[in-house]
């Protein structure tokens, strides 16, 4: 027993330092140009130990996003449960300080240009969480509910694309303030 706790350490340390290291490239460089040799060089692993983990360079963006995904929705879920059933859009502190405490992650996400498959899931991930918490009126809304749910959130996502591209220029307190603000001068369009 004793030496699978060990052995889970050891993978869990090679991850995490072959995720570490992905990501410095992913910020330094474009994705297309970075190679598993420079990842487990980086990472002071064998190339080996890299494709144990991970099938190729893609499935490794692909795990990092899933990652942090299922991590911004289990901390939604977990905020639905408490106070408001609204989650992130009356408390969202909670996901800017989850934000800011993986701040290597996300600005690496939003400064390469050239993958948008962060952004989009995390549009998805948005807009599917506020189409839930939409009002189901009896008659038929002026605006289409998946055409609001779409509206906040590439609002949302926008503003957390500034702010991580600014280096976080405000605390995760202002920008969680700022944006529950937004969504409350929009309550009309959000309920509706």
């Amino acid at each position: 027993m004793n030496n699978s706790v060990k052995t889970d350490r050891r993978i869990l340390r090679s991850k995490q330092s072959i995720t570490k290291a992905f990501l410095e490239l992913f910020a330094e460089k474009d994705f297309e140009l970075i190679t598993i040799n420079e990842i487990a060089e980086r990472a002071n692993v064998n190339r080996g130990t890299v494709y144990l983990h991970y099938s190729d360079k893609y499935d490794l963006l692909d795990h990092c996003i899933d990652d942090h995904m299922n991590e911004l929705i289990s901390l939604c879920k977990n905020r639905e449960t408490g106070v408001s059933s609204q989650g992130m859009v009356q408390e969202p502190k909670p996901v800017f300080d989850y934000l800011r405490d993986h701040f290597p992650f996300f600005e690496a996400m939003f400064s390469n240009r050239r993958v948008f498959l962060f952004r989009d899931r995390l549009l998805r991930f948005i807009t599917v969480n506020l189409m839930d918490k939409m009002e189901h009126p009896d008659h038929l809304p002026a605006i289409d509910k998946e055409l609001k749910a779409q509206f906040l959130a590439s609002a949302f996502i926008g503003v957390v694309e500034w702010w991580i591209r600014q280096q976080m220029p405000h605390t995760t307190q202002f920008m969680a303030d700022q944006v529950k603000h937004l969504f409350e001068k929009n309550y009309d369009v959000y309920a509706e």
